[in-house]
This record gives C-alpha cells, sequence and structure tokens, in this order.
C-alpha cells in the first residue's frame, strides 16, 4: 500500500515560517519524483515546488527565494520549508509521489497565513 502523510501545517502570521513533511511508505522512495502542490478555494491545484529523484528543483515563481524542497532518503521524507509566508499562500498543501504514469496523494494539510 502506497501512503503518503503530510504534517507541520497550521496557523500562522505574515513573515513567519512553517515547514512541512510528507512521509512515504508502499514505494522505493529514491526513484520518485516528489513534489509539493497547493490549492486556494476557488482556485486549481498548483505546483509550489518539485525535486527529482536525482535532486533537481524547481519552483513556481510566486515562492522562488521563499520556500525550499529538500529530500531525505534515508528517511523516506520530502520537506517544504517555507518562509516570508504570506496571506496568498494560504492553501491545502498536498504532497505528491510521481513514477512515469504513476501518482500518489498525500491527504493534504491546511496553511493558513493571517494577522
Amino acid at each position: 500500500q502506497v501512503q503518503l502523510v503530510e504534517s507541520g501545517g497550521g496557523l500562522v502570521q505574515p513573515g513567519e515560517s512553517l515547514r512541512l513533511s510528507c512521509a512515504a511508505s508502499g514505494v522505493i522512495f529514491n526513484i520518485y519524483d516528489m513534489g509539493w502542490y497547493r490549492q486556494a478555494p476557488g482556485k486549481q491545484r498548483e505546483l509550489v515546488a518539485g525535486i527529482t529523484s536525482g535532486g533537481s528543483t524547481n519552483y513556481a515563481d510566486s515562492v522562488k527565494g521563499r520556500f525550499t524542497i529538500s529530500r531525505d532518503n534515508a528517511k523516506n521524507t520530502v520537506y517544504l520549508q517555507m518562509n516570508s509566508l504570506k496571506p496568498e499562500d494560504t492553501a491545502v498543501y498536498y504532497c505528491n509521489a510521481k513514477r512515469f504514469t504513476l501518482r500518489y496523494w498525500g491527504q493534504g494539510t491546511q496553511v493558513t497565513v493571517s494577522s
């Protein structure tokens, strides 16, 4: 069984930081590309950050310089460090694992940035 479990979301004020974690099980973690997506109410799900099995990263323009994606293959875990959070970062954040045509999703974790 493939399972992705996100954690670390919560309510923070603008300018503060959060670190999201996604723990994977049931997959050969090191061969999967991993990503963080988010979906705000009324909007489509968008890619926030991705990291390939080889370690290459990419980011949405809106988060470049503020967010950092990383992976620890020994722990089967991918992280998203989010700094200088803005109200527009408010969304449900989802972990994704991709291999060819296969995609697996976590349950999502809520991030709310508000004064």
